[in-house]
């Protein structure tokens, strides 16, 4: 989600990859459908883990910052990035899985998550 955000307000300006501590997830429905009232597109995005996109040559090094959105992003990162002495920052976003009792509950939720990222992207790297 947060990379198509950030794709969307920055384009090609910013260099982003999006990465976790797993990648054997598939892109949540909810947040295929919620970015999608904003215009952007997730259905063909793909999770990867921070070892999977060292492997495709994104070495953390090359980032000016890393953005964890999850505790546990959030210590791999600073873990994986001691050595390259590259910042991770922590922003706390709401996680909507598992919350809302049916589709529009969850959906609102989802919303949620989508617009707290989106805001903290405004915030910290305006256009």
């Amino acid at each position: 989600m947060a990379e198509g955000l950030m794709k969307q307000l920055h384009g090609h300006d910013i260099y982003v990859q999006s990465a976790g501590v797993r990648n054997d997830l598939e892109i949540d429905g909810f947040a295929i459908a919620v970015c999608e009232e904003v215009g952007v597109e997730l259905s063909r995005h793909r999770a990867r883990s921070f070892e999977e996109m060292r492997a495709w040559g994104d070495d953390l090094e090359q980032f000016d910052l890393i953005v964890a959105l999850s505790p546990a992003s959030q210590r791999m990162a600073q873990e994986l990035a001691r050595h390259a002495h590259t910042p991770v920052e922590y922003w706390p976003i709401m996680d909507p899985t598992g919350l809302g009792e049916g589709r529009e509950a969850k959906l609102r939720a989802y919303r949620a998550a989508r617009d707290q990222i989106a805001d903290r992207m405004r915030a910290r790297f305006p256009t």
